[in-house]
């Protein structure tokens, strides 16, 4: 009898390794410019494989649908918007919950404004994966600043964390509005945001 002799599966070599990664990102930056420039419905797979000159039979290799390019286009938002509100609320120390919800408010306004297509994928509920990422997103960012608040004495430690978690559900419906009334968000409506948010908190330090 004959054995059959095992081939080790050959490693994927570093110039196949980085073409894959040259061409994500070429695709994720293709549907960041559809998406700011011409909004969701053509941003189709077929759009974005043109844009990033890939043929869109080879898409499949990277992304397996539309919503997969969405959901990871949105991780990246989320992992740029996470490190600006990191910096914003590890910055000067807030005196007030005013000084505190703008720290967290002024660098959402100011990354949608500059990001139309974080706008595009963050309020519309494209699919499940997204809205998914975004009410994560919303859950960690919450429980962060019920921490601040609670360390820098603006609330007090019993303030139930599901406080800050609705403040958030609220910031996102009213930016949503802020965003259809005007491309740059409308600045009264954000302002209503910041007296909104600021008023629930004061209720709790009372």
């Amino acid at each position: 009898m004959f054995e059959k002799k095992l081939t080790a599966q050959a490693p994927v070599r570093p110039a196949v390794q980085r073409r894959g990664i040259e061409r994500r990102k070429a695709i994720l930056d293709a549907a960041e410019a559809l998406l700011g420039e011409q909004g969701y419905e053509a941003a189709t797979l077929k759009a974005v494989g043109e844009r990033a000159g890939i043929p869109v039979a080879s898409m499949y290799h990277y992304f397996p649908d539309r919503h997969q390019v969405d959901a990871e286009l949105l991780r990246r938002h989320l992992r740029a918007l996470e490190e600006l509100l990191a910096v914003s609320l590890e910055g000067p120390e807030p005196s007030t919950l005013r000084d505190a919800v703008d720290a967290v408010i002024d660098p959402m306004r100011d990354y949608f404004r500059q990001h139309p297509s974080c706008v595009e994928l963050w309020f519309a509920g494209r699919s499940e994966t997204v809205t998914g990422l975004v009410r994560e997103f919303d859950v960690a960012q919450a429980d962060r600043f019920w921490r601040l608040l609670v360390e820098r004495g603006l609330l007090p430690a019993d303030t139930p964390r599901l406080v800050l978690q609705l403040a958030f559900e609220v910031g996102n419906r009213l930016f949503d509005t802020a965003f259809r009334q005007s491309p740059s968000g409308d600045d009264a409506t954000i302002d209503e945001l910041r007296r909104m948010a600021t008023a629930y908190l004061e209720t709790y330090t009372a």
